[in-house]
C-alpha cells in the first residue's frame, strides 16, 4: 500500500535532515557521494564524487547536486512540525531527498547526484561528467528549487572584475593624487542606476541584472589609493550569445574603468515537448522562467532538453535561516510519482 501523506512527509523529512548533517560544500563532497552511493542499491560511481542510480536508459533523468554554499552557524539542522531546517535544505537537500526515496521506491526515473554546482562553471563536475558518461534521456528534470513550479530555462551568468586606476598620493594633499575609491564609487553608481531589463523568450519574461558584489582598494589609513577593484555579476537572458552578453555588460561599466569577464556561462534553452507538457499536467504546475543560472545550461550543451522543478523555495536559498516545508516534499514526490505513472508506464 502506498504510503500516506503524513508517512511520506516524515520519510522524507528525516531524510532531509540526515542529509543536511552531512558537510558537502563545494569542493568536499566526497562523504556524502558515498552516502547517496550505500543508499540506492545497483547505483555507480562515476568518479568525482558523481552517482548514477535508477532505472538504466530512463526516458527521463532526475538531477541534484551535493554541494552546498559554505556553512552559516546553520548545521547540524533541525525541524519542526511544518519545515527541515539547515543548511542546503532549499537548495538542494531536500530534492536529494526526494530524488532518494523516489528511486527507492522503484520510480522509472534515472537520477544523477553530482558536486560542484555552486562554484563556476569551470570548476564545474557536471560538464566534464557528461562528456565522459554520456546520457541520454528524452527530458532532465533539475530539481533545483522552484517551489514545485515548473522553471524553463535559465539565466546566463558572468562574473567580472572591474578595475579602476588613479594616482596614488598623500591624504593630507588629495589634490595632487588621483582616488581609485571615488572612481569606482562613480561606476558603481552609474551602473547601480540602470534599471533591471525585461527580455521575452519563448513567451517567458526574464529579467536581466547586473550588480556589484565585491568592492576592494587601498593600502593605508592616510594614502589616496591608485586601484581599486570590484566584482560585477551579470545574469543574461536566453537568447542573448554569451559574446553578446559580455559586449552589453561592456557597454554598461563603460567609461569608468577596465573590465575583465573572469567567466561566462552561457544561459539554457526553453524545453518543451510531450514530456514537459506531461509534467505540467501531472501537478497542473505553474510554469515561469528560471531567474538564475542552473546545470540546465550544462544539459543544454550536451544536447539534452532540461527544465526545472523542485521543492525548495528559491528566497529560502543560501540564506543563514534556511529551511524547506515538509509539505512541499510531499508534493513534489507526488507530482513526480502521478508524471511517471502517466507518461512512463
Amino acid at each position: 500500500m502506498p504510503p500516506s501523506d503524513s508517512e511520506l512527509g516524515e520519510r522524507l523529512a528525516a531524510r532531509t535532515l540526515e542529509l543536511i548533517d552531512i558537510p558537502s560544500e563545494s569542493r568536499d563532497e566526497a562523504a556524502l557521494a558515498e552516502h547517496v552511493l550505500g543508499l540506492l542499491p545497483g547505483a555507480r560511481d562515476l568518479g568525482d564524487t558523481a552517482v548514477l542510480a535508477g532505472r538504466d536508459g530512463a526516458r527521463v533523468l532526475l538531477g541534484g547536486h551535493l554541494d552546498t554554499v559554505p556553512a552559516q552557524g546553520n548545521r547540524p539542522g533541525r525541524r519542526d512540525a511544518e519545515r527541515v531546517h539547515g543548511l542546503g535544505a532549499s537548495d538542494m537537500k531536500g530534492a536529494l531527498a526526494v530524488m532518494i526515496e523516489l528511486i527507492r521506491d522503484g520510480a522509472p526515473f534515472g537520477a544523477l547526484f553530482f558536486g560542484r554546482e555552486e562554484l563556476p562553471l569551470t570548476d564545474s563536475a557536471l560538464t566534464p561528467l557528461l562528456a565522459r558518461h554520456p546520457v541520454q534521456p528524452e527530458l532532465v528534470v533539475m530539481m533545483e528549487p522552484t517551489d514545485n513550479a515548473l522553471h524553463a530555462g535559465c539565466l546566463g551568468n558572468i562574473n567580472a572584475t572591474w578595475i579602476f586606476h588613479g594616482r596614488a598620493g598623500h591624504s593630507a594633499r588629495p589634490w595632487l593624487a588621483d582616488n581609485a575609491i571615488h572612481r569606482a564609487a562613480a561606476g558603481v553608481a552609474a551602473l547601480a542606476a540602470h534599471e533591471p531589463e525585461p527580455r521575452d523568450f519563448d513567451g517567458l519574461r526574464f529579467v536581466e541584472v547586473a550588480s556589484v558584489t565585491r568592492i576592494a582598494g587601498g593600502i593605508a589609513g592616510n594614502v589616496i589609493p591608485d586601484r581599486a577593484e570590484a566584482h560585477v555579476n551579470f545574469r543574461y537572458a536566453p537568447g542573448r550569445a554569451p559574446e553578446e552578453a559580455a559586449a552589453r555588460l561592456a557597454e554598461l561599466c563603460d567609461g569608468f574603468g577596465e573590465l575583465r569577464i573572469d567567466a561566462n556561462a552561457p544561459s539554457g534553452a526553453v524545453a518543451s515537448g510531450s514530456l514537459v507538457d506531461a509534467l505540467v499536467r501531472a501537478g497542473d504546475l505553474g510554469v515561469a522562467p528560471k531567474q538564475a543560472w542552473t546545470p540546465v545550461a550544462e544539459f543544454g550543451l550536451a544536447g539534452l532538453a532540461a527544465v526545472n522543478f523542485g521543492p525548495g523555495d528559491p528566497p529560502q536559498a543560501h540564506t543563514r535561516e534556511e529551511s524547506v516545508a515538509v509539505a512541499a516534499l510531499v508534493r513534489s514526490y507526488r507530482v513526480l510519482e502521478r508524471f511517471a505513472g502517466e507518461a512512463l508506464a
